[in-house]
């Protein structure tokens, strides 16, 4: 304000950096307006479209909508990522062959539509390998090239970022699971092309399982077609699961794992530029997937064990599930699953 009729010299100083502020702002203006004519028209805006299983709200949708933020920020708004929630694409097999046909672009997936890309990844979900992520992580490492750059050349599609899903534990509605035996009689779910629980539930015998699709799983539990869950807590929680079902197994052999599957040709289509926005703010979303998953799955378990009755394996009965997975490798080996090598490899980098 004027003080004595005359005015404050910051006043001044002020108003001149703001005048020479709005110049450059205009001349800048008027550059690319220059440069746009020049060149007939802006760019055009690119979608990359990508299903899920994920839920919006959950962890895992909380992490990809920061993704598709930074994605859009760092672009200027010439490539935005749009997600298809809860499903809503169908289950992961539809959305891998929806990524060849065309329809989508990419998938954030878990085992289930990696073995429709290059099956020899699920041997990294195994029961019995791993009892630890730092086990997981370092197998992952040593075979990461080899299972990409197999996935790309078989499919076409590109794994762009590793994730995780959790570590899985049994779940049981109305009867506690135990030793393997404990199952016998009862309707595990088992995913459709499952190889790997399917050879689980042939091991221990006498199951006839409930084979379905993950979106068809909480139907089942109510309507008592399924009543076991071999799952992450967290997934459980968020897929609503948890709410019919009412005993768990404490102890873990196996972690469910993910990734990022997107169609090479979409991608290499892009502008370089885009390209390496998508890239770089993709590594740091799978970075912080993984952290964060990790955390909310064991919360989760810490959550559910306060609600159900927790069976904490004996030594004997752990043995026993030993023996089954043993079994189990055998199996997948000798129907073709996985080729010997490949299983030892495994088992060598399990420890």
């Amino acid at each position: 304000m004027p003080q004595n009729g005359r005015v404050n010299q910051s006043d001044q100083v002020g108003r001149g950096a703001r005048r020479q502020l709005l110049v450059q702002l205009i001349l800048g203006l008027a550059c690319m307006a220059i440069v746009v004519g020049a060149s007939g028209t802006a760019r055009a805006e690119n979608v990359l479209k990508i299903g899920t299983l994920a839920p919006e709200r959950s962890p895992w949708g909380q992490v990809l909508n920061v993704w598709k933020r930074a994605v859009k920020e760092r672009s200027g708004g010439e490539l935005k990522l749009r997600f298809y929630w809860n499903g809503t694409q169908g289950d992961e097999a539809s959305m891998i062959d929806k990524i060849r046909s065309g329809q989508l672009h990419a998938a954030a997936v878990t085992s289930a539509g990696l073995g429709k890309i290059h099956k020899p990844i699920l041997v990294l979900q195994v029961p019995g390998l791993f009892s630890s992520w730092a086990q997981l992580d370092a197998a992952r490492s040593k075979l990461r090239d080899e299972f990409t750059s197999a996935a790309l050349s078989a499919t076409g599609l590109r794994i762009a970022g590793w994730g995780d899903v959790g570590r899985v534990r049994m779940f049981s509605k109305g009867f506690a699971v135990t030793g393997p035996e404990s199952i016998r009689g009862h309707k595990p779910f088992v995913g459709r092309e499952n190889d790997i629980t399917r050879s689980l539930f042939q091991s221990i015998g006498g199951i006839t399982p409930a084979i379905s699709s993950v979106p068809e799983v909480l139907p089942g539990l109510t309507s008592n077609r399924i009543d076991v869950v071999a799952a992450p807590a967290l997934a459980a929680e968020q897929l609503q699961w948890s709410s019919r079902l009412d005993h768990m197994i404490g102890d873990s052999s196996t972690m469910v794992i993910g990734a990022m599957v997107m169609s090479d040709s979409a991608i290499t289509a892009l502008p370089a530029d885009q390209q390496t926005v998508l890239r770089e703010t993709g590594a740091v979303a799978t970075q912080e997937l993984t952290r964060r998953i990790r955390a909310e799955d064991e919360a989760a378990y810490q959550r559910l064990r306060r609600k159900m009755a927790v069976h904490a394996l004996t030594d004997a009965e752990k043995a026993e599930w030993r023996r089954v997975f043993e079994d189990v490798r055998k199996r997948l080996v000798q129907q073709g699953v996985f080729s010997s090598t490949l299983m030892d490899r495994v088992v060598k980098l399990g420890g």
